[in-house]
């Protein structure tokens, strides 16, 4: 299952170089085999009740020929290493996952490299940086015009920190829930604009809020917390405490703000927990 090897000698064993020919090198369309893909897992697991979660998956690689090969971090290691990262969407409802994208990561020392990019044989449409949020907002919106259900997006802090991954996904009218960090600025959600007064004899027609943005800690910090057990695991209950607060996220155009320069307005308001 990891190399062409065994796989020739499981389905074709007289046929390894033919088999090598066509994942190497032979032209063919992978849009109708992704097509059927889709369809077959929104049959299995698609609907109301699945969710998509959003994720990276890391190849841990010795050399440095491989497409998108790099030193980047890994999941798989908890570190950075040598390894190619790709960004997966997987759909899954209940405890069965259907994992339905793969797809490569370019990082910059590869996306500043014309010279490499070329001789491993990238399609120049590629050539272009994307970050992780990016390629995996543009796959959701190709499973969302493939007609694949789903209920909920869940995705960890490497893309729930980017605004603009946050912003599409409440654009395209989805439900979604997305890890954070304890920094992210907040405000509460009765947060209001207002015009401040004027400076130096100058009226201000900007509007801000009347009130500072904190950090998602400390917003928590003065929530009430409640112990919840969810389910019974191996080792008995699973169980913590749990906060929930209203909050709209400071991720708004960026201004000036009490003396201070790219502070972010209210955005959307969500659920901070």
């Amino acid at each position: 299952r990891k190399s062409l090897q065994p796989m020739a000698t499981r389905v074709a064993p007289a046929d390894y170089d033919q088999l090598h020919h066509f994942v190497a090198v032979g032209p063919w369309d992978e849009v109708p085999l992704e097509a059927e893909l889709l369809a077959q897992a929104n049959r299995l697991v698609g609907g109301p009740g699945a969710v998509l979660v959003i994720d990276d998956t890391a190849l841990l690689k010795k050399g440095t020929h491989s497409v998108g090969v790099a030193s980047q971090y890994a999941g798989v290691v908890g570190k950075n290493a040598n390894c190619q990262s790709l960004v997966s969407l997987t759909l899954a409802k209940d405890e069965v996952p259907v994992p339905i994208v793969l797809r490569l990561f370019l990082p910059e020392t590869w996306i500043h490299d014309p010279e490499r990019l070329q001789h491993a044989g990238v399609p120049e449409a590629f050539w272009t940086e994307r970050s992780k949020p990016a390629i995996a907002l543009e796959e959701l919106k190709r499973l969302l015009q493939a007609g694949v259900s789903f209920g909920a997006v869940l995705a960890d802090a490497g893309y729930g920190i980017s605004a603009p991954f946050r912003q599409g996904l409440s654009a395209l009218g989805l439900k979604w829930a997305v890890g954070t960090v304890r920094i992210q600025k907040v405000y509460a959600a009765d947060v209001q604009m207002i015009t401040p007064p004027p400076s130096r004899g100058r009226s201000r027609t900007r509007q801000i809020p009347d009130q500072e943005a904190v950090t998602a800690e400390a917003m928590l910090g003065k929530a009430s917390w409640r112990q919840v057990t969810w389910r019974r695991g191996t080792k008995g209950p699973l169980k913590a405490k749990f906060a929930a607060v209203r909050v709209r996220v400071a991720d708004g155009p960026a201004v000036r703000l009490h003396g201070h320069a790219n502070q972010h307005l209210p955005g959307d308001e969500v659920w901070l927990a």
